[in-house]
């Protein structure tokens, strides 16, 4: 890892340290809380996007995965379902060069419908892809969800859309997830002079263990992402909506929620997309308007953890539009590589330690993990489960 304090990255520490400290009940955008609206099967709270051949070296050579996980905090052993009502989508956006700014504009639309669950607990899929304009339906008896009693062996169909094969999974996976939350609470209390002054425990103790989310993963081949460009690094980020509403987005982890405190201005962000943010930064109206109070939150945000106006400015003008880039011609990995504005170009693997680089970033190496790993053994000898060898790799539920 890059040890220069990259500007992404020391923003993304800042974020998760501010998402973990400065928002009531909200553990960043990995669970932020469950509403009568907003139930936690419409609640998003990871997004990967990796080269398949990165996770499995066997994986065809320009095959690329995405994962959108929902349904925080499920619990062993029950049955959990994707809502009948909601449309869960990846949105991808191909991309001229690393260095340039986001557009948040959709080239690629890849939507997931659920029907009602059946009597083996599965539930129907309806895939919608858009490509440049162009709506391919797949709707199959074998596009089905993996009932949790079938969970060891995972339902994954292979259908054709648009010309091109893909590999769609839906269904309960453990969420992969890791990070000493409780600990945090109290080293951040320290720092700040409200309790006694105390470092990441050893072992930590990892918040998920046990719990389990709803996942969607889908296997797309690059050249069919490409239609007829050549391009070969991609913004991706993922949305929920009901009833034609938006009603959550997320990309990188531990974005919003992290300089963002005002809820109203949360689910504002939520509505919308990232071309919203594209627009706001470059001073069109309305949009440079509405977002005003909101990067003046931001700012105030980066501003109370330690940053001058010059630099919080250049932090939020990095940070945003919040999109998660792959550059397909590196190996995967968060912060495997930056571009020119520091920002992150290598999408995210399932058991990449957001954590460990957050806070190795945000305290200069002063603190370089909260003790938690992905295969533990954590606090009470926990560990996650290890992943699969083939599509979708999640591990089984608990």
């Amino acid at each position: 890892m890059n040890r220069k304090l990259p500007v992404i990255l020391l923003v993304a520490a800042l974020a998760v340290l501010a998402a973990f400290s400065l928002v009531p009940l909200v553990a960043s955008d990995h669970d932020d809380g469950e509403a009568d609206l907003k139930g936690r099967a419409l609640n998003l709270t990871d997004l990967y996007a990796l080269r398949e051949k990165d996770q499995n070296p066997g994986a065809a050579d320009g095959d690329l995965a995405f994962i959108m996980n929902v349904n925080p905090r499920s619990i062993a052993r029950q049955q959990y379902y994707f809502s009948t009502n909601a449309v869960y989508e990846l949105h991808i956006d191909r991309v001229g060069s690393n260095d340039s700014t986001p557009t948040g504009q959709t080239d690629v639309l890849l939507r997931f419908q659920f029907g009602a669950p059946a009597k083996d607990g599965s539930q129907r899929i309806k895939l919608t892809a858009v490509r440049d304009r162009q709506t391919s339906e797949v709707e199959s008896g074998t596009l089905r969800t993996t009932p949790l009693a079938a969970a060891a062996t995972p339902n994954v169909a292979r259908v054709s859309v648009g010309g091109a094969t893909m590999s769609i999974f839906a269904g309960l996976r453990e969420d992969p997830f890791f990070f000493d939350v409780e600990q945090y609470f109290r080293v951040r209390a320290g720092a700040a002079g409200l309790g006694p002054a105390v470092g990441f425990r050893n072992p930590g103790v990892d918040f998920t263990a046990g719990y389990n989310v709803l996942s969607i993963a889908v296997r797309v081949p690059r050249a069919w992402l490409q239609g007829r460009t050549q391009a070969t690094t991609f913004d991706v980020w993922s949305t929920v909506s009901v009833g034609g509403k938006q009603i959550e987005r997320l990309a990188r982890p531990a974005i919003n929620e992290g300089l963002i405190l005002t809820n109203d201005f949360l689910n504002a962000l939520n509505s919308v997309g990232p071309d919203f943010e594209a627009a706001a930064l470059a001073g069109k109206k309305p949009a440079a308007d509405i977002a005003a109070p909101i990067v003046a939150e931001a700012k105030k945000t980066l501003l109370a953890v330690g940053n001058d106006d010059k630099r919080a400015t250049a932090l939020i003008l990095a940070f945003l539009p919040d999109v998660m880039r792959i550059d397909t011609n590196g190996a995967s990995g968060y912060a495997n590589a930056l571009n020119a504005k520091g920002s992150p170009i290598r999408g995210r693997k399932i058991t990449d330690d957001v954590i460990d680089i957050t806070l190795t970033v945000v305290t200069n190496g002063a603190i370089k993990s909260d003790n938690v790993s992905y295969a533990g053994p954590n606090a009470g000898g926990t560990g996650h489960k290890s992943l699969l060898d083939s599509f979708p790799y999640l591990a089984e539920p608990n």
